[in-house]
Parts: C-alpha cells; sequence; structure tokens
C-alpha cells in the first residue's frame, strides 16, 4: 500500500511531530484499501491527498489576565478540515495537552463521524491548551472570553459551528457564546452545547454517553444478544462516561468503573450514579472522594499503575467502554481484557485505542464500535440543536432521545452493511471508513478541485 506510506511520509514532513494525527491519517488509510483498489476515481481525482490537509487552520494568542493581575498566555487553535457536506462542527476543547497535532487528529475523525450520521455537517475541531482545573469562575469566564475575540472571526452559524469537548461544558460555552454575541450583535447559533434558557437541546448532555450504548445495543441485537446483566467498565468520569453509566442502567446493565485523572474506582455493586453526578458535576472533584463516601469500593491511584497501563481495563467485565481520552487503551490493556472474557468494546471517547488494542479486538472477532461511529451521538444531537435554533423551536426530550436513538440505529447498519458489502463483517472499523469517506469523497468530487 504505497499510497500510505506515502502519505503519511508526506504528513511527517509537512505537518512534523504530529502523531496523533498521522495515527488516525493511518488507521482510515488502511482501511480504505479495498473502496480505493476496487474503485480508481477516488486517486484521479486527489481525494486522498485533498482529505488530509484541512481547509483552513487558524492558530491564535489567548491573552488573558489572572485573579493576581498577572497576564496570561495560551495558545488558541481552530482547523476547519472538511465542508463537503456542509458547516464545520467540531468541539472545542481545554486541556494541558492540547497541540496542533491533537487538534488535527480530532478535527480529521470529525469528518468521518460527521458523514456517517447522515446530517449536513462537515469536520472541524479546536481548542486551547488552556486548563481549566484549579481556575476560579472569573478566571474561566475571562479566559473564554478572550478565547473568543479571536474565534468570533471564523465561526457563525452557517461556516463553522463549534461545541463542547474535555473541559469545555456548558459553563465555558455560556461565558464564549455571551461575548460572541457582544462582539456581533447577533442572536444565533454559532454554539451547541447552549443552556436551555437560550437555545439550547433537552438531550444534548446525554447524548454522548447514550449514543455510545445505543450503538452498543445495536451491535449485541444484530447477534440475539443485549445488554441486560452484563458487567460493564467503563473510563472516565466526565460528561460521556456519566450518562454512558446511566443508559446502562436503563438496559439493566451494570456498570462497575468510571476513572478520571487521579485513578479510577471499582465499584461491585455498580457505580452510584447521584454519587458520582455530585462528585463530578456539582462539586468538581476526584473520584478519590466517592471512594471515601461509598463502602465497598475499590480506588487505585494512578501512581500505582504500572508504566504504560490503564489498570482500569484489568477489571473483569463482558463489555467495555472507553470514555476518557485518545490511546486510553493499549495493546496489552486490550490483551488482559479480552483475557478476562469482555466481547464487546463500544468508544465513547476519540480514538481511545491504539491501533495495537483495535488489531487485537478485530483479531478475537469481538464486537468491536470504533469512537467515529459509537460516540456520533453528541454531535449528531449538536445538529439538531442547530435545526431547532434555525425554525426557533426546542423540542421534548422525548423527540431528541428518538431521534439520536434513530441515527445510532442508521449509523450501525451503515457500518455494518458497508463491511459486509466488502466482505469484511464484524469489521466496523472498515465499515466506518469506508461508508463516511464514500460520502464526503463523493461530495467532494461532485463540487470540483477547490
Amino acid at each position: 500500500m504505497p499510497y500510505v506510506a506515502d502519505t503519511i511520509a508526506h504528513l511527517n514532513r509537512t505537518s512534523p511531530a504530529q502523531h496523533e494525527f498521522y495515527q488516525a491519517c493511518e488507521e482510515v488509510l488502511l482501511s480504505l484499501r479495498p473502496l480505493l483498489d476496487n474503485d480508481p476515481k477516488y486517486r484521479k481525482y486527489g481525494i486522498i491527498d485533498r482529505i488530509v490537509e484541512p481547509e483552513r487552520q487558524i492558530m491564535f494568542r489567548v491573552a488573558w489576565v489572572d485573579d493576581r493581575g498577572q497576564v496570561q498566555v495560551n495558545k488558541g487553535y481552530r482547523v476547519q478540515f472538511n465542508s463537503a457536506l456542509g458547516p464545520y462542527k467540531g468541539g472545542i476543547r481545554f486541556h494541558p495537552s492540547v497541540n496542533a497535532g491533537i487538534i488535527k487528529f480530532l478535527g480529521f475523525e470529525q469528518i468521518f463521524k460527521n458523514a456517517l450520521t447522515g446530517l449536513a455537517i462537515g469536520g472541524g475541531k479546536g481548542g486551547s491548551n488552556f486548563d481549566p482545573k484549579g481556575k476560579s469562575e472569573q478566571e474561566i469566564m475571562r479566559f473564554c472570553q478572550a478565547f473568543m475575540n479571536e474565534l468570533y472571526r471564523h465561526v457563525g452559524a452557517t461556516v463553522d459551528v463549534p461545541a463542547g469537548d474535555i473541559g469545555v461544558g456548558a459553563r465555558e460555552i455560556g461565558y464564549m457564546y455571551g461575548q460572541y454575541k457582544k462582539l456581533t450583535g447577533s442572536y444565533e447559533g454559532v454554539l451547541t452545547g447552549k443552556g436551555l434558557k437560550w437555545g439550547g437541546s433537552l438531550g444534548r448532555k446525554e447524548a454522548t454517553g447514550y449514543g455510545t450504548v445505543y450503538f452498543a445495543d445495536n451491535m449485541l441485537r444484530d447477534i440475539g444478544e443485549s445488554l441486560e446483566g452484563k458487567q460493564c467498565a467503563v473510563s472516565g468520569a466526565g460528561n460521556v462516561a456519566i450518562y454512558t453509566v446511566e443508559k446502562l442502567y436503563h438496559f439493566g446493565a451494570k456498570p462497575i468503573t468510571v476513572s478520571d485523572s487521579s485513578g479510577f474506582v471499582h465499584d461491585p455493586a455498580g457505580i452510584d450514579l447521584e454519587l458520582l453526578k455530585q462528585v463530578k458535576e456539582v462539586e468538581r472533584t476526584s473520584l478519590a472522594e466517592y471512594a471515601k463516601r461509598r463502602g465497598g469500593v475499590r480506588f487505585v491511584p494512578v501512581s500505582d499503575y504500572p508504566a504504560g497501563r490503564n489498570l482500569v481495563w484489568s477489571v473483569p467485565c463482558d463489555a467495555a467502554f472507553p470514555s476518557a481520552t485518545q490511546n486510553e487503551l493499549n495493546g496489552e490493556d486490550a490483551k488482559e481484557l479480552l483475557k478476562n472474557g469482555c466481547t464487546l468494546v463500544a468508544e465513547g471517547a476519540n480514538m481511545p485505542s491504539t491501533q495495537e488494542a483495535v488489531e487485537a479486538f478485530l483479531a478475537a472477532n469481538i464486537l468491536y464500535g470504533p469512537g467515529k461511529a459509537a460516540n456520533a451521538g453528541g454531535v449528531a444531537t449538536s445538529q439538531l440543536e442547530m435545526a431547532q435554533n434555525a425554525s426557533m423551536q426546542q423540542w421534548t426530550f422525548e423527540e431528541v432521545d428518538s431521534k439520536l436513538q434513530r441515527i445510532m440505529a442508521g449509523i450501525y447498519q451503515s457500518a455494518s452493511e458497508t463491511a459486509r458489502e466488502f466482505g469484511a463483517e464484524r469489521n466496523l472499523v472498515l465499515g466506518a471508513n469506508i461508508a463516511g469517506f464514500r460520502k464526503v469523497a463523493d461530495a467532494m468530487i461532485e463540487q470540483g478541485v477547490v
């Protein structure tokens, strides 16, 4: 597959030291081999060379003043990757790990994830290396306002509609939206994840976690099984993980783990959802506090993890829901999961499994839902928020949830049917990548070389 090696070598030269971006590109390109071998038009029109390059990369300085009166400076990013199917759509991440390569990998994944939803949205991503942890409300507000002072020039309801991501929740969206409105004098749906009183959608907060569980349910129902009674390991303790836990209970499953940057909790009786929400959503503290208040649980601090391992995946389970961050589950973790009887992995985070882990899951022929398919419920519901804003309506929670269930079933059907079309039944990595790529690439060809 010389085109894969050539493309990755080219990206190494032109976009140096962006390893997560190379990983995302390689994973997609390797999956596309059967399509590219069968249909030369994608090579003829230079789609591969075009699709791995963002249409626009915006990098900017974010200067703000902390509570001591000291000027702080962070880096800001917005990568507008592909608009063949609609306005750029993708979250904003505030985390110290954010750099150009992270944002590009996320934006590249977003292209195909958004295409799989069947909705009219392109792919983009943004963020900053700002860390909200330990900051006061006033510092977070000042940073969000400073960030929007630059970003507002590049976004709009039919241009680019950002949402939240790690470190960016309803509070941060509110501060950014208020500043956008002040700068532009325009009240429009330029951000999603807004408050319910001013344009937000019921169900958006729950959507990524709920959608991941709906996707897992579709995988199981296709082989005559269900989630009921299954022991489920969940990583993360943010928005995605919390609502994955909630929806697993709705299906009669038992979520037994959650994790954060301090360590992980194993709760054999089942995660106490209300306590988890209190600790993480209200008090915004670590899972060590959950363990203090909840009897019969095991808390393992990160300092006790062996080098290169994530011990949350050492807990025996029937199904795993990696819902924290990229590359949190490596080849050794995958072997441990498989050894302990895990037969389903549904990714709530973006690219949480390394390539070695993905290969192990595929080789074991377990049910494996890659992130660009399994966690697309969040961006799908963001687009539903855009539709409500455009028509000046607010749908009920039941309406939004019903649409989300249909979208996730459609994503599963598209990925599984495409996998079968190319003789790779159960390989939803190949199915999702080809289905998403084909839709975007055909639109690019029809719109000319732009």
